[in-house]
């Protein structure tokens, strides 16, 4: 694992270091890398008044502030194998009175693992998690190492939203006796709130809000308060989602993609009671990481949807109805583009995993 002391930090606060410029439809934009030297970062949250908490695969939490990076204790233990790790974090909207953050993460499970959730305290420094809580975890786990999602959103109404892969056990995603290939809705203590789709239901697991997801790696709430999502296919068929509870999303009985071996997948593309998808790619781009952007510094873009790429190193953003791909945001930054997220001021930060980096995207 890394050490924090061999993490080159760049300033958050500081003025432009290493920035590039390039051309969007919106002008002008500039790319400044904002932190170095990260291993396999998968995760950022920007916290209130500044600070940068980043998530590393390997179960490692960084707090980034005024050019420093330490490592966070009090992590839960984590399982690091293939995909699983330390995933997603999500800064609770009551931040500033509670203090508290949302992880995701690969727990170590009998004969495998399973996607968990888990909310801490922050402590005053950034130098621990307190009060670590696990609210969640997928049953039945896997023995995979492939697909646990996994981002975590916190709705409007304070609710969590978590993606969950179907662990590469493809008839998992259409059975609600588990967990795997769904997006979760809890409270934020972990409890079922008592109005999801399938609470009461005989053999349904109450927490699922929809289900028939491959592995689903990026989510983001529209101004709306309603949830996007962006999920991996197999060959071709990548797919932005917009989620509406209690519907199948089809995975792996409908696909706009193939098999690796090149074989068909399922009957087709489409089935009645199954949702299409708001946009697909074909060929894949390896999605991860969505935002439905504001519109604060670019308001050409409000309501725009990124989706970084991790196949094609670029930012992807997506418009109107029907849903398509207008404009691809490419530089040398945008290298395996793993998380995409909206800062308080506007400006869009990203995290380049083949960089090992986060960037920022501004107005030149």
């Amino acid at each position: 694992m890394i050490r924090a002391a061999a993490i080159l930090v760049l300033s958050v606060f500081a003025g432009p270091i290493n920035a590039d410029t390039l051309q969007s439809s919106a002008g002008t934009v500039q790319v400044t890398s904002m932190v170095e030297g990260l291993d396999e970062p998968w995760a950022i949250g920007l916290l209130p008044g500044g600070g940068i908490l980043v998530t590393e695969r390997d179960g490692e939490l960084l707090f980034v502030s005024q050019g420093e990076a330490n490592r966070v204790a009090g992590v839960p233990k984590v399982a690091v194998n293939g995909q699983g790790g330390l995933l997603d974090i999500t800064v609770a909207r009551d931040f500033a009175q509670t203090r508290e953050v949302f992880l995701t993460f690969s727990k170590p499970q009998s004969g495998g693992a399973g996607t968990a959730v888990a909310v801490a305290r922050l402590s005053e420094n950034g130098g621990r998690l307190d009060n670590v809580r696990i609210i969640f975890e997928a049953v039945p786990g896997g023995s995979t190492s492939r697909h646990f999602g996994s981002r975590v959103v916190e709705a409007q109404d304070r609710t969590l939203f978590v993606t969950i892969g179907d662990r590469g056990d493809r008839p998992s995603a259409q059975d609600r006796s588990n967990h795997m290939g769904t997006v979760i809705r809890i409270n934020r203590d972990g409890t079922v709130p008592a109005d999801n789709p399938f609470v009461g239901q005989a053999g349904i697991r109450p927490e699922i809000w929809s289900f028939g997801h491959r592995n689903p790696q990026g989510a983001g709430l529209d101004r709306q308060g309603r949830l996007w999502i962006s999920e991996h296919g197999a060959q071709g068929g990548d797919e932005v989602n917009l989620i509406q509870p209690g519907r199948n999303y089809g995975w792996p009985v409908i696909s706009y993609g193939v098999h690796y071996s090149g074989q068909k997948i399922g009957e087709g593309t489409s089935k009645p009671g199954m949702e299409q998808p708001e946009h697909y790619w074909d060929p894949s781009i390896a999605p991860s990481g969505l935002l439905v952007y504001s519109g604060k510094l670019w308001p050409e873009w409000r309501g725009d949807i990124f989706v970084g790429s991790l196949k094609f190193d670029y930012i992807a953003r997506l418009e109107g109805s029907p849903l398509r791909e207008v404009e691809q945001i490419k530089d040398s930054e945008t290298e395996r583009v793993r998380d995409i997220v909206e800062a308080p001021d506007g400006a869009i930060w990203f995290i380049s995993v083949g960089q090992g980096a986060i960037c920022r995207m501004t107005p030149k």
